[in-house]
């Protein structure tokens, strides 16, 4: 048999886009791994090598209720990832609440989200209400209010937004939907692991989160759903997952989510100060060093690992490919969209100028980031942004960039 090699990648790359994905750590891979050949069994056979695996599915589920605060490990519903947590949330609350035929979200969500919701709008007659945000990424909290009725089954807003890291104050938003009786869901895939969570303390009745964005494994992640709350199982089939989600467990992922929970919480702290720092360095130096740019939502509360700048007079996907060339990864903004010729909604949504709105780049750091991986990233990104400039039609028709002024983005 042919010896199968994966290449491995350079270890001279710069990782700045680990809003897309997290390398996994290599101590939630050898937690992993026994469970692919070792103990392979299925948690729902009554031998021992089903009742090994059922053990570590509930040792991984208790790891994650700790992390997030949950009250009880029987919140806890294991998924597929983010994307089919969010789908389950927004569908079973619709059915759940048959008789309310409206969702309010945000302009500037992942678009697991927005794209539901258009589709429930166009087939299914929903009314969806997309809440604008102000020119720093911040909620229009009276545009919320008016939009409240009972007439909604279910509010949908992140708790962290995915390219400027912008932060929704979403226990307060919670508390806001009670009071008219809809059930809140947040996207929290970019803040679980970053941000302290105590759902306990909270009005959240769903939160959907993914494995893959906190140094776990792909393929794997949880959906909340608050005890008490109706719920409405999407997948069809056994009775995994108390009934709630149908498919066996996906042990070896369930074990590597519950390992990268208990390491997030064990490194929050170094990532606030830590990482955030990296963070500030990084955007102060480029903003320093590069004439016409500017950090999107800056003056917003954000993400301790998460800087959008917008570059007048170039395209952002130029810019990720040269830097790319360079040894340095970063991103467009959403992963989930790249592809699209079309500017990034979230900064339509914010109102960014025409010239830059084009130019936006996402630097997302993690815990795996150094002093090092920044001056590298400090001592190529000024040079790809004057390269490009250089050969811009804008810039040859207007001249220099230097030449046109201060630019207002």
């Amino acid at each position: 048999m042919t010896e199968s090699r994966v290449a491995q990648p350079s270890a001279d790359i710069v990782y700045l886009d680990a809003n897309a994905t997290t390398r996994t750590d290599p101590r939630v891979v050898d937690a992993m791994l026994p469970f692919f050949s070792g103990y392979f069994g299925n948690p729902s056979s009554k031998h021992a090598l089903g009742g090994h695996a059922a053990r570590a599915v509930k040792r991984g589920r208790d790891q994650l209720q700790a992390l997030l605060g949950a009250a009880s490990p029987h919140d806890i519903i294991f998924t597929s990832g983010g994307t089919e947590s969010i789908n389950t949330a927004i569908l079973s609350a619709l059915e759940a609440m048959p008789r309310r035929r409206e969702i309010i979200t945000t302009a500037v969500e992942h678009p697991a989200v927005m794209a539901l919701c258009a589709w429930l709008e166009k087939t299914k007659g929903i009314r969806v209400h997309v809440i604008p945000v102000d020119r720093q990424g911040r909620l229009d909290i009276a545009a919320y209010r008016a939009a409240l009725s009972d007439r909604v089954a279910l509010v949908s807003m992140m708790w962290a937004n995915n390219e400027t890291g912008v932060l929704n104050p979403v226990a307060d938003l919670a508390e806001l939907a009670k009071e008219v009786g809809a059930l809140f869901h947040t996207d929290a895939v970019q803040a679980v692991g970053k941000c302290p969570i105590d759902l306990q303390s909270t009005a959240i009745d769903m939160l959907s989160l993914s494995g893959h964005k906190l140094h776990g494994p792909k393929g794997i992640g949880a959906l909340y759903v608050r005890s008490g709350v109706a719920f409405k199982p999407q997948i069809k089939g056994g009775q995994h997952e108390r009934g709630r989600r149908a498919g066996t467990e996906n042990v070896p992922g369930i074990v590597g989510l519950g390992i990268a929970a208990e390491l997030a919480a064990e490194a929050m702290a170094d990532e606030d100060i830590r990482v955030r720092g990296l963070r500030d360095r990084l955007e102060r130096e480029i903003l320093a060093q590069v004439d016409h740019c500017v950090a999107v939502g800056a003056r917003a509360e954000r993400l301790p690992n998460t800087s959008t700048i917008a570059f007048s007079f170039i395209d952002s996907e130029a810019i990720v490919t040269l830097l790319d060339r360079a040894g340095i990864a970063a991103s467009m903004g959403s992963a989930c969209s790249t592809g699209s010729f079309e500017p990034s909604h979230v900064l339509v949504a914010m109102n960014v100028a025409e010239e830059a709105v084009r130019g936006g780049v996402r630097f997302s750091l993690s815990r795996d980031n150094t002093d090092a991986d920044i001056d590298r990233a400090l001592a190529v990104i000024p040079g790809v942004i004057a390269k490009l400039r250089a050969i811009s039609p804008f810039c040859a028709n207007q001249g220099a960039p230097q030449a046109l002024g201060r630019a207002h983005v």
